[in-house]
């Protein structure tokens, strides 16, 4: 009977966390269907669109430190995600099909999981990620909320342009004909 309760409230618990993440993905949803340099995110914390890009330093899984502006003058994708996402898991193959095609055109996909590098590692070696991935905890969630990610969503993607202006926000996943229409607005 015990067992019995506990997996009714895991369930209840499950379907009430799916509606509440459905309705604030929702809710950033109006306006997505501008054209690429119209979209406005509504919130005021995520209202960074046409700023310049918050600096950051983070690691790498190997430890290495990286500041967000060795990419400057390219067209940067910043990806924040984490392998127990399953949205973020589903993404990233598209991730590494549009870093392939439109890098040598001045693209660069910059992951920031937010994990440990001993947990990502594995994942980014099978997924053949071909971008940089930088980790943490803390510190990622810091950077995600200078990015305008007050929810603490996951996946959460920012574009910015070669003149480290934001130019677009996703919270939660990004298809990839969207990714790429506003991608190649900025080449």
């Amino acid at each position: 009977m015990r067992k019995t309760r506990f997996i009714g409230l895991g369930l209840i618990v499950a379907v009430l966390s799916g509606f509440i993440g459905f309705q604030v993905h929702r809710s950033f949803q109006a306006g997505t269907d501008l054209p690429a340099t119209d979209v406005q995110i509504k919130r005021p914390a995520l209202n960074l669109i046409g700023q310049i890009r918050p600096e950051f330093s983070l690691p790498d899984m190997d430890g290495n430190m990286h500041k967000i502006d060795e990419w400057d003058g390219k067209v940067v994708a910043i990806n924040f995600w984490a392998t127990w996402c399953p949205p973020c898991r589903e993404e990233i193959p598209e991730f590494i099909k549009i870093q392939e095609k439109f890098g040598s055109k001045g693209l660069q996909f910059i992951g920031i999981a937010l994990q440990q590098a001993k947990d990502v590692r594995e994942f980014a070696t099978t997924m053949g990620i071909n971008y940089p991935i930088l980790v943490g905890e803390e510190d990622v969630i810091q950077v995600a909320e200078q990015y305008g990610n007050s929810f603490g969503a996951l996946p959460y993607t920012v574009i910015i342009d070669r003149q480290r202006r934001i130019t677009f926000i996703q919270p939660g996943p990004l298809h990839a004909a969207d990714a790429e229409r506003v991608i190649t607005s900025l080449f």
